[in-house]
């Protein structure tokens, strides 16, 4: 981790920190072209310099959650659009298990998108 990611996480109150931590591990084993950055003050992940999700906490209740960039193509009851046309995101309960295997669907779903095309990737 660069030190101004390492600010973003470290400065995280547990259990948040070690979910967020646990988050950014998952993201980050789905495929080697993923990179992390931070933009807009939050870790943003990309496939091959293509923005596809950020980690972040909701302002109302702290919990975390994975925002997918192009959440509109993406199919799943897990996921939440609210009042966005783009993006959706997926609430992790910091106090439970996460669930890996939808997170690593939801994830490899949205990174499909870039991988078939359906997203241009430069």
């Amino acid at each position: 981790m660069t030190p101004d990611l390492d600010t973003y996480y470290l400065n995280k109150e547990e259990p948040n920190r070690s979910c967020l931590l646990a988050l950014r591990s998952i993201i980050l084993r789905q495929d080697v072209h993923v990179t992390e950055t931070r933009k807009y003050g939050m870790p943003c992940f990309c496939y091959r310099k293509k923005m596809f999700c950020y980690l972040w906490t909701d302002k109302k209740t702290d919990e975390p959650y994975i925002l997918m960039v192009e959440g509109r193509y993406l199919d799943h009851s897990g996921l939440e659009q609210g009042t966005r046309s783009r993006m959706k995101i997926f609430r992790i309960d910091p106090n439970e298990d996460i669930p890996i295997d939808t997170v690593e669907r939801l994830l490899n779903d949205a990174l499909d998108l870039y991988r078939n095309g359906i997203i241009p990737v430069k």
